[in-house]
C-alpha cells in the first residue's frame, strides 16, 4: 500500500490534520478533567466526530476509498455529509456545552480561589471543538464547491 498523493496535495490533506489534531485535542482536555453531566454528552460528540474523521482521513489517504460499501462511489459527497452535518454539528454543541460548562465555573477563575477550578480546562475543550468545527464546515464547503464544479472525486 503506498499513499495517494494527490490527496496530501489538496487542500483537504491540511484541513483534515487539522480535524484530527483539534478533535484529540478537544477529548483529551474533557477526558483528562473531572467531567460530569452534560460533559459526557461533549465527550461522546468529540470522540464520535474524531473517530469519523480519522477513518475519511486513513480511507483517503491510502486512496481506498472505493472499498467502502454504498459511499465509496459517492466519497466526496460523503465527505461533504459528514463534515457539514456530522462533523461541524458535533463539534459546535460540544464547544456550546463546554463554553456553556465553562461560563458555570468562571467564579473560581478569581484571585485567592483556593479549591481546584476547572474553568481553564472547560474553557480550553471550548475553544478546540469551535475550531475543530470551522476546520470541518471549511472542508465541507470545499467538498460541496468541488461538487458544484463538476468534480465527483475529492482530489
Amino acid at each position: 500500500m503506498s499513499l495517494h498523493r494527490p490527496f496530501l496535495r489538496s487542500p483537504l490533506a491540511p484541513l483534515r490534520l487539522g480535524q484530527l489534531l483539534l478533535g484529540a485535542a478537544c477529548w483529551a482536555t474533557v477526558a483528562a478533567h473531572k467531567y460530569e453531566g452534560a460533559a459526557h454528552f461533549a465527550l461522546f460528540a468529540a470522540v464520535l466526530a474524531w473517530l469519523l474523521a480519522l477513518a475519511l482521513a486513513g480511507l483517503s489517504l491510502l486512496g481506498r476509498w472505493a472499498l467502502v460499501p454504498l459511499l465509496g462511489g459517492r466519497w466526496l459527497l460523503a465527505n461533504a455529509a459528514h463534515d457539514l452535518l456530522l462533523g461541524a454539528g458535533l463539534y459546535a454543541a460540544a464547544a456550546g456545552v463546554m463554553g456553556h460548562k465553562a461560563e458555570r465555573n468562571s467564579y473560581c477563575n478569581l484571585p485567592g480561589y483556593s479549591q481546584r477550578c476547572l474553568y481553564r480546562a472547560y474553557l480550553a475543550a471550548a475553544v478546540c471543538a469551535a475550531l475543530a468545527a470551522a476546520l470541518h464546515l471549511l472542508s465541507g464547503l470545499y467538498c460541496l464547491a468541488r461538487r458544484c464544479r463538476g468534480h465527483r472525486d475529492i482530489v
